[in-house]
């Protein structure tokens, strides 16, 4: 019977083993270190680090390495870098046995955020170079990201006015009993440390105030500026809206952003445009869902040739315009720019004035006919007779309706959550990311563009382990 195996601690090497020999061939660190070998850093914006005196500094190549490893292993703090490279294998072997501090890396993080978000782009040059993304079929969505504020520690607008006023009592106050003390005491009578405080309090809301009324809000977190209260299954809560395009071939984010709007309405053309930007060429179709319906972006996605696909909201019929005089059934002749009845009469136009949120114009079409119409209370209940509005982007929702009569193009809608909403899921699940962990809508975005990049860097690593991509 052979001994038991146990740790030799009295062991030595006569040749200690090679650096080379602590990881495998094939482990994700040769791949990230593969990758960073092969950017242009400089060219990229990273800031150079010089040091004429003292101890060197690190290379930008290395910190990058350490983060970009730690975001694909589910590491995003800078202490728990600095452990990792202490303590883990591949750390240590991807740093070269060197021990950058939790300091040290924050600093490169802070210092390099425009070039952090770029790092994103060239893993989807890498991917399109490789010839991995389809450009056949994109799909765009957002989801919510909770802010890093705590859910309760917020002012509205009414209560900060009223704050400021019980402050500046209490100054005008405290001023009040400095002029009597200082008439009684001859000499310099110094403000009391706690009306100090209060002095350093009322800026602070004033800034808040005037943050308020620069983003016309009525409410705000006075520890992140730029997060907003949205809306996420019945529950508002402090985040920011995360959006990407994800290519349905390779699964692979082509584009992606952070906008402290809650709603969608108005990403769809400035998502697919970042991903023409970032791939050359738009694809030769991008779907989206319900949120991102919105008439003017129709109409901007046709004026700069994106080829888009949207869920549409069904209108709700009212109660006079049920069933044979729905508004569908109503035909506009652009021609003799009047709309025409299901029974062949005309509605001409009338006047134009703004949507009842002030975004677009409307043109207003009505019913002359009056009572000599046999289906007049059919049609509509009112006394001044039926009445159709025509927004000015109404030709491009029609020609959205009328391509998605093809049912070609309904099927590209069925396959939008099979491509785009995994990622969310994997980010969310096996990622742990649920909240952000910075402040400010820059560091939001970078850490944003970080955890893209990772998404994609892990797709590209099995690529990269099967042989089928070089990193040139």
């Amino acid at each position: 019977m052979g001994k038991e195996i146990r740790a030799n601690y009295d062991q030595l090497f006569l040749m200690p083993p090679s650096l080379e020999e602590w990881v495998a061939s094939d482990h994700p660190a040769r791949f990230i270190r593969d990758f960073v070998d092969a950017l242009d850093l400089e060219g990229l914006g990273f800031r150079v680090p010089e040091a004429l005196e003292g101890r060197p500094p690190y290379a930008c190549d290395l910190l990058l390495k350490v983060w970009l490893y730690g975001y694909m292993n589910r590491v995003r703090s800078s202490r728990k870098l600095e452990t990792a490279c202490r303590e883990h294998m591949s750390c240590i072997w991807l740093t070269g046995a060197n021990y950058p501090d939790h300091n040290t890396l924050w600093r490169f993080w802070a210092g390099n955020k425009k070039a952090l978000r770029e790092v994103f782009r060239q893993a989807v040059y890498v991917a399109c170079k490789a010839d991995l993304l389809g450009l056949v079929l994109h799909a765009v969505d957002g989801t919510r990201i909770a802010a890093d504020v705590s859910q309760k520690g917020f002012w509205s607008k009414k209560r900060l006015i009223e704050l400021l006023a019980q402050l500046d009592a209490s100054i005008d106050e405290a001023m009040k009993q400095v002029e009597q003390a200082e008439s009684a005491e001859q000499g310099d009578y110094r403000l009391p440390e706690d009306i100090q405080d209060v002095l350093k309090r009322r800026e602070k809301i004033k800034e808040a105030l005037a943050e308020l009324k620069r983003a016309d809000r009525d409410y705000l977190h006075l520890h992140d500026f730029d997060a907003r209260l949205m809306k996420s299954a019945d529950v508002s809560n402090w985040a920011f809206n995360a959006q990407v395009v994800v290519d349905q071939k390779s699964g692979l984010v082509v584009a992606q952003d952070v906008v402290t709007d809650g709603s969608d309405n108005a990403m769809l053309v400035p998502m697919v445009e970042a991903a023409r930007r970032n791939l050359g060429v738009a694809a030769e179709e991008t779907v989206a869902d319900a949120g991102y319906y919105a008439p003017g972006q129709l109409a901007a996605a046709e004026d700069k040739g994106l080829p888009v696909v949207v869920a549409m909201f069904e209108a709700k019929d009212r109660r006079w315009s049920k069933g044979e005089f729905k508004k569908s059934n109503f035909v506009y002749e652009e021609k003799t720019d009047t709309y025409i009845c299901p029974l062949g009469k005309r509605l001409r136009y009338e006047k134009t004035r703004r949507d009842r949120y002030n975004r677009y114009w409307l043109r207003i079409y009505r019913c002359s006919e009056g009572g000599d119409c046999p289906s007049r209370w059919e049609c509509s209940c009112t006394k001044q007779g039926r009445q159709i509005d025509r927004g000015e982007y109404e030709g491009a929702v029609e020609r959205q309706q009328a391509k998605q009569k093809d049912a070609a193009k309904r099927e590209l809608l069925r396959k939008r959550k099979a491509i785009v909403e995994h990622v969310f899921g994997q980010i969310k699940e096996h990622q742990a990311f649920r909240r952000f962990s910075v402040r400010g809508l820059e560091n939001v975005r970078t850490q944003w563009a970080l955890m893209c990049a990772a998404f994609n860097l892990r797709k590209l690593y099995r690529q990269w382990a099967s042989g089928t991509l070089v990193i040139a």
